[in-house]
């Protein structure tokens, strides 16, 4: 009995170091840097909701690790996953110019309107980090079951994976504003739209996979 939780012992500490690789740690050094920076940010701002949302993002990135210990994502997506979380501390933190269109009262990029009145720097990173997700539900189906193939059905369930991950962010807004006086949240009508470009996201990874897919099996046919 001792000898195999050893044995099992030995193998997590191998999976977790085959999965650290220098990519892996340097995505993870960008992420750290910024949380470092977007927290005291916040908080000398009086900020609280992004405090809220920073301490979420570190229970996500602490589950996200734990994942990809297990399936070992792609560099890129853990690269994108990145990306996202810095759209989104720069979305609630950085001001943007009294020039600039925006919806709302707080003068900050996820106000901005990017087309005026029709498309918002919001939308865009709902778009971008579902889209994301959808790719990650991708990745982490397709570990668990080696002989799987993206068809229209997997890729149908990955896609509804990303919007159910969307409206569980949906979800954490709303707490949001249950447990804070101000937050720059929106009403139903952002709400919806934030659903549509999730929606919108999910889709369009779907369909990259599947296509890349089909191009690489032409690459691959004699």
């Amino acid at each position: 009995m001792q000898d195999e939780t050893s044995e099992q012992w030995l193998g997590d500490v191998d999976r977790r170091a085959r999965a650290m690789t220098p990519g892996v740690w340097a995505v993870a050094a960008f992420t750290a840097l910024y949380v470092a920076v977007a927290t005291p940010a916040a908080w000398m701002s009086g900020n609280g909701e992004f405090i809220f949302y920073i301490l979420v993002m570190l229970l996500l990135g602490g589950l996200i690790a734990a994942v990809h210990v297990r399936v070992k994502f792609a560099t890129a997506l853990l690269a994108c996953l990145s990306a996202w979380g810095l759209m989104h501390m720069a979305g609630g933190l950085a001001p943007v110019p009294e020039r600039w269109p925006i919806d709302g009262e707080q003068r900050v990029l996820y106000s901005w309107w990017l087309i005026d009145g029709r498309l918002k720097y919001d939308q865009i990173v709902h778009a971008f980090g579902f889209g994301v997700t959808t790719w990650a539900c991708w990745q982490a189906l397709s570990h668990s079951h080696r002989s799987i193939r993206p068809t229209a059905g997997v890729l149908l369930l990955c896609a509804v994976g990303g919007m159910g991950f969307g409206a569980l962010n949906e979800v954490v807004e709303f707490v949001a504003t249950l447990t804070m006086p101000e937050t720059n949240v929106g009403g139903y009508k952002n709400t919806g739209w934030d659903l549509v470009f999730n929606a919108a996201g999910a889709t369009l990874a779907a369909v990259t996979i599947r296509v890349a897919a089909a191009i690489r099996r032409t690459d691959d046919s004699p």
